[in-house]
């Protein structure tokens, strides 16, 4: 399964850093992934019309689930619900090693040394201006310049075309998005706990959903 492209779901724990053989200090994410349970097997020969596998990940409490939610995951084998449910697209030459109920870990999917893109949601800023949302340089503070700091300047004029041209860069709602990051090493796996050790930053807050799959550029 290593040289597949696969990727499983996981949590996000926090950061800290660990020594190279050289003796150099890598700051590293630590990302809980899996254990993973397929739920489901799709194939593009069957009525979904592609393949891909459904992956199952946290525990959730039975009277928190709808019965259809219950019933979906009893039909793989799981008595208790699941908290996620994701897909993740699989070739067609590596769908038929995969069946519903099958349990996945880290050490099956991943190896020490290998790239991966961690996929995740944004942490939430809220409301954000130009100069945080998009860099701007601000205005000069001098001069006479006044109450005009931060302001994003002109957005238009009545000339034609006469209106604010779509996707123009204004402040508004900031995070809180979906965000891939892509070729972070795998710099060490603790099979035991389900641990993986990507060097550098993973997008949202400790304790969010992330989906780490085999790197598509790596």
């Amino acid at each position: 399964m290593a040289n597949e492209k696969m990727g499983l779901l996981g949590r996000k724990l926090g950061m800290t850093q660990i020594y190279s053989d050289e003796g150099i200090i890598k700051p590293c994410t630590v990302v809980q992934v899996g254990p993973n349970t397929v739920t489901q097997v799709k194939t593009a020969d069957g009525k979904d019309g592609y393949n891909a596998l459904q992956l199952g990940f946290g525990e959730q409490k039975a009277q928190r689930l709808t019965k259809a939610e219950l019933g979906h995951t009893k039909k793989a084998g799981i008595e208790n619900g699941v908290r996620y449910l994701r897909e993740i697209r699989v070739s067609g030459d590596a769908v038929g090693n995969y069946e519903p109920g099958q349990t996945l870990n880290a050490a099956d999917v991943f190896e020490v040394g290998q790239s991966a893109d961690v996929i995740g949601t944004s942490k939430g800023k809220g409301f954000a201006g130009v100069m945080k949302r998009h860099n701007f340089q601000g205005f000069i503070r001098s001069h006479g310049t006044h109450e005009f700091f931060r302001h994003g300047g002109s957005i238009g004029c009545r000339l034609t075309p006469g209106r604010v041209m779509k996707g123009k860069k204004m402040g508004g709602h900031m995070g809180a998005v979906r965000v891939t990051v892509q070729n972070l090493e795998i710099a060490k796996i603790d099979a035991e706990r389900n641990l993986v050790y990507l060097v550098g930053g993973v997008p949202g807050a400790n304790g969010g959903l992330v989906t780490i799959r085999q790197a598509v550029k790596g």
